[in-house]
């Protein structure tokens, strides 16, 4: 009897590699000239998930947002753990945005997933188990076509591959 072999594609993050980021992003601007003087803020809200960027003007805002997402890439993560949700006026005529953190795949974009893997047509078995997505199958080749077939979509939600057994 063939040993079944499984993995979950998930969108957890690793939380510790996110606040080194978001840490760095503070150093970095804290030293950088362009931001002498100025007022900015990084505030991030670990119970509503939620990343705010405050500064004095829409060009400072968009160099800060740049500097937050090489800092999320250069810790390993990717640019889509953030979300926009708005970008709005603060107070003392400064400008805001709110970006929600992405750790999990909408139902919608898993059901897409599954669909997308079972069109393959691999002797393969996915299903929705939670907040991941379970990929079963008898040969590790067919695992790793469907790995690849899911790196290379465009999803919304920032995939990460674990449990390989």
């Amino acid at each position: 009897m063939a040993k079944e072999h499984s993995f979950d594609i998930s969108a957890k993050i690793d939380m510790q590699n996110f606040k080194n980021a978001i840490n760095m992003v503070d150093r970095e601007v804290a030293n950088r000239y362009d931001f002498k003087g100025t007022t900015y803020e990084v505030n991030y809200n670990e119970k509503a998930k939620t990343l705010v960027l405050i500064a004095s003007s829409d060009n400072k805002l968009d160099a800060l947002k740049d500097i937050a997402i090489a800092k999320f890439l250069k810790q390993g993560l990717s640019s889509k753990v953030l979300d926009e949700l708005r970008v709005e006026d603060s107070s003392g005529d400064n400008r805001k945005v709110t970006f929600k953190v992405v750790d999990y795949i909408e139902s919608k974009e898993a059901k897409k997933i599954t669909a997308d893997i079972k069109k393959m047509k691999l002797k393969v078995n996915a299903q929705i188990e939670g907040d991941s997505i379970r990929v079963k199958g008898a040969k590790l080749d067919d695992l790793q076509k469907v790995m690849k077939m899911v790196k290379e979509g465009e999803w919304d939600a920032p995939l990460v591959f674990e449990n390989m057994r």
